[in-house]
C-alpha cells in the first residue's frame, strides 16, 4: 500500500506508455492530412504571378476540385476570398443583407460575432435567437421571408444543427451559413444554403488566411438585383456594374493569395479524394468522435458540453468538467492539463475556447487518426490526476 492509499487519498495513475503518433488536436489550424510533409507540395507556381497562366490554373483547379469534393449543386458558384472564414462571412453579410428583416441564430462565440455585425454595426432589423454553450437556438417557426444567418457547427461549443430540414425550401429570404467546422466532415444540405463559407485551416488541415464562399443562384440574383444599401470596400465587392464579378469564381482572386497555401490546399484535397471523398471524410470524423465518446463513458471527471447527441459535433468536440462548483479553479485546471500534455507531446492545443465553459476541446475531424484518439484517452485521465 502506498502512503497516499494509506492516508485515504487516491493513487496516482501511471503515465501511459503509448502516445498518439500525431498529437495534433487543435480546432484550428487543424491537423495536417496523414502523410503530409513540406516536400509533398508542388512549388512550381511559387515566385510566379497568381494572375499568370500557371497561378490562375492552380487557383481554378483548387476551386473545381473543392466544388466536386463537397458535392455542391452544379449551378452553385465557389470562390476563393481573403481573410479566412471570417472574411468570407463578412463579405456575405455586408453584401447580401439589408433589404429585408433577418433572423440571427447564435449559440457560441462566432455566431455571436455575426449578431454583433448585423445588429450593432449594420443596425439591421434582426430577430435574434440565442442559446447557451452546448445547446442550439430554437429552430422552429423561422419566417421564410426573412434572411437567415447561422453557424452549422459551433466550433467553440461543440453543438451543431442536426440537419437542414428546418430551413424552408419555399423561403424567399436567403440563408447564410458559416460552415467552417462542418464542411468536409458533416452532411450539409447545400440546397438549403444560399451563401456558405468555410476556411482551409479547418476540416482538411490546410493553411490559414484563405476563405471560400459558396453562392447559390438565388444569392447571385440578390447581388445583381438588390445591391447592398451601403458602400462596400473593395475587398467585399462581388459585383461590378450590376453583374457578378465572374472571375472571383474562376481563380481571379480579389487580392494576392499565397500560392504556397494553394498548393497545400491541393494536397489536402488530393488526400481527401484518395481516401474516398466526402462520405469517407464524414465516416472518419464520426469514428473519431465515437472513439472519444467511448473513452468519455468511463471518465467521471469530465463530460460532453453538448449533452444531446443529436446536436453534438463530430469535429470540435467540447468537454466540460463534471464538478463545476468553482469556475476559476477549473480554468486553472484546464490550463494545467493542456500545458502538461503539450510538454509530454501527448496532445497539443486542447484547452477550451476562452469564452466557453472551462474544459477541453478535442478536434476529431477527418485528418485525425482514430488510433490517436484512442491513445489520447489514458493521457487525459493521467493529466487530470496529475493536475487536480
Amino acid at each position: 500500500m502506498t502512503d497516499l492509499e494509506a492516508a485515504g487519498a487516491p493513487a496516482r495513475l501511471a503515465k501511459p506508455n503509448i502516445r498518439p503518433k500525431r498529437p495534433y488536436f487543435s480546432s484550428g489550424p487543424c491537423a495536417k492530412p496523414p502523410g503530409w510533409t513540406p516536400q509533398s507540395l508542388d512549388t512550381s507556381a511559387l515566385g510566379r504571378s497568381h494572375r499568370g497562366a500557371i497561378g490562375k490554373a492552380r487557383l481554378q483547379e483548387a476551386i473545381e476540385r473543392t466544388h466536386a469534393l463537397l458535392r455542391l449543386p452544379s449551378d452553385y458558384r465557389l470562390g476563393i476570398v481573403p481573410a479566412s472564414d471570417t472574411g468570407a462571412m463578412e463579405m456575405a453579410i455586408w453584401s447580401l443583407l439589408g433589404t429585408r428583416p433577418v433572423t440571427m441564430l447564435a449559440w457560441e462565440s462566432f455566431g455571436a460575432g455575426w449578431v454583433t455585425d448585423v445588429a450593432k454595426q449594420l443596425k439591421l432589423d434582426a430577430e435574434i435567437r440565442t442559446a447557451e454553450y452546448g445547446q442550439i437556438a430554437d429552430l422552429a417557426g423561422i419566417d421564410p421571408a426573412n434572411d437567415l444567418v447561422f453557424t452549422w457547427n459551433g466550433t467553440t461549443s461543440g453543438a451543431r444543427v442536426p440537419n437542414g430540414d428546418w430551413i424552408s425550401a419555399e423561403r424567399t429570404g436567403l440563408s447564410i451559413c458559416d460552415a467552417t467546422s462542418a464542411a468536409f466532415a458533416q452532411d450539409i444540405d447545400w440546397a438549403k444554403i444560399d451563401a456558405g463559407t468555410f476556411s482551409w485551416q479547418k476540416a482538411l488541415g490546410g493553411e490559414a488566411a484563405h476563405g471560400m464562399l459558396v453562392l447559390s443562384p438565388r444569392a447571385i440574383e440578390r447581388l445583381e438585383r438588390e445591391p447592398a444599401p451601403r458602400p462596400l470596400p473593395k475587398i467585399f465587392r462581388l459585383t461590378k456594374s450590376g453583374k457578378l464579378i465572374d472571375g472571383v469564381f474562376k481563380g481571379e482572386t480579389i487580392n494576392t493569395p499565397s500560392m504556397l497555401c494553394v498548393e497545400d490546399w491541393l494536397f489536402a484535397v488530393g488526400w481527401a479524394e484518395r481516401m474516398g471523398g466526402l462520405d469517407a471524410l464524414i465516416a472518419r470524423s464520426d469514428a473519431n468522435a465515437g472513439a472519444l465518446d467511448q473513452w468519455l463513458q468511463s471518465a467521471e471527471w469530465i463530460e460532453h458540453l453538448a449533452k444531446d447527441p443529436t446536436i453534438r459535433s463530430n469535429t470540435s468536440v467540447c468537454l466540460q468538467f463534471a464538478d463545476r462548483s468553482d469556475v476559476e479553479a477549473n480554468r486553472v485546471r484546464q490550463k494545467a492539463i493542456a500545458k502538461l500534455l503539450e510538454a509530454e507531446d501527448a496532445a497539443y492545443d486542447i484547452g477550451a475556447y476562452r469564452d466557453a465553459p472551462p474544459g477541453l476541446r478535442i478536434w476529431c475531424g477527418a485528418t485525425v487518426d482514430t488510433a490517436d484518439i484512442e491513445a489520447l484517452g489514458p493521457w487525459l485521465d493521467w493529466a487530470w490526476e496529475a493536475c487536480r
